[in-house]
């Protein structure tokens, strides 16, 4: 696509142009063609697809068009990372459109991307979602960070939505396994806002990683700003471009079992990791398991339905030998194997130890500071699985 010019103005004026959706652009552009072609249509010929308000919206130039015209061709010449990192717009029907989402009914129009010149989103192959709280447990963090970063020493991109909690660690953990050279996107994520700013803010170092080693990708304009309405489309696109989706720990209401939900409806395979039963955390991946989600203990869980061309010198067991399992259980029955690792309060320890609380406080602190237990809100203890 010529982003500098008529092109993008065309395509900027048909998708801001009000009162026309993704559904409606969809049928003008199945109807006339490019953008272009549609907005040279007469009102007549416009009439046969959209009401008459809507063709007579589409002779009209919305509102602030030349400022978001010029607004987006400057985001477009700048570069991140000393000119490593390029500012692209791939719309509908390009060559580089990832394949992957015509396969939906409502693919996106246009979609913002910020990532190395060589990396594109025909390159993600056997990729994988990876979605969960907000608010994770410390194991849940462990676990995406862990379940990430194997995933990617396999070959396998990892894709989610930048969120604070399992989003995060699932990119971080992916990032952690990129390496310098990577000849594809190690991770990619899928933003709900525009480009030109960062949601959450103080997931900027964590973006500025990205987009050296993976791709950003939204489909709303420059200047969207964080919009409830626009993060369960946002999950529909973190949906589509994986060949499946692993919920690593969500609640019952969790925004994650809407992208699950979404990869189900597209065909695609959706995991998830239990938990404790007493975990509000674990109750929506157990919700899942009960309606027919894999139940994923190790990445090879995830390997026998995706049959990744992992790379000859690897072995998928050797890869995943430390995600999944806790590898220094403990010989003696010491209070770590009282603590299980369910979350537990200090008066339930003090009846399973026969220890005074004083006592058993001081201990606890000894194993929250080695990392091997966590304090979770309410007075809890959990016990964190070492790798």
């Amino acid at each position: 696509m010529n982003v500098f010019g008529d092109e993008l103005a065309d395509w900027l004026r048909l998708t801001l142009t009000p009162g026309i959706g993704d559904v409606t652009a969809r049928k003008l552009l199945s109807a006339f063609g490019l953008p272009g072609d549609v907005l040279t249509q007469s009102q007549t010929a416009l009439r046969q697809v959209v009401s008459q308000a809507q063709a007579a919206a589409l002779h009209a130039a919305p509102p602030r068009l030349a400022e978001t015209i010029a607004q987006t061709r400057k985001w477009l010449a700048a570069e991140d990372h000393g000119g490593a990192a390029t500012h692209r717009i791939v719309t509908l029907g390009d060559p580089g459109y990832p394949a992957a989402l015509l396969e939906m009914v409502d693919p996106p129009l246009m979609l913002y991307l910020i990532g190395p010149a060589a990396f594109d989103l025909t390159q993600l192959g056997n990729s994988i979602a990876m979605v969960g709280s907000r608010n994770p447990t410390p194991q849940g963090e462990l676990n995406a960070r862990d379940f990430g970063r194997a995933f990617v020493e396999l070959g396998i991109p990892v894709i989610s939505g930048l969120a604070l909690g399992i989003d995060g660690a699932a990119h971080q953990g992916a990032l952690d396994a990129a390496g310098e050279h990577a000849d594809r996107p190690a991770t990619v994520a899928v933003v709900g806002t525009g480009l030109d700013r960062i949601y959450p803010a103080r997931h900027h170092a964590l973006a500025h990683r990205i987009t050296a080693q993976g791709l950003i990708v939204s489909e709303f304009p420059l200047g969207t700003p964080p919009l409830n309405q626009n993060f369960p489309k946002r999950n529909r696109i973190i949906a589509g471009l994986s060949r499946g989706t692993l919920v690593v720990e969500a609640a019952l209401l969790s925004g994650s079992l809407i992208t699950a939900r979404l990869a189900s409806e597209q065909g695609r395979e959706v995991f998830a990791i239990p938990g404790s039963i007493h975990s509000p955390q674990a109750r929506g991946c157990h919700a899942l398991i009960r309606q027919g989600a894999k139940l994923v203990e190790s990445v090879n869980d995830v390997l026998e339905e995706l049959q990744p061309e992992a790379h000859p010198q690897k072995r998928p067991e050797a890869a995943q030998a430390d995600v999944g399992a806790d590898t220094a259980i403990e010989a003696d029955d010491g209070l770590l194997q009282r603590l299980g690792f369910d979350p537990v309060g200090l008066d339930a320890l003090c009846a399973r130890t026969g220890q005074p609380a004083a006592a058993l406080q001081a201990e606890l602190l000894g194993l929250e500071l080695d990392g091997r237990i966590a304090r979770l809100p309410g007075g809890l203890f959990q016990r964190i699985a070492q790798r």
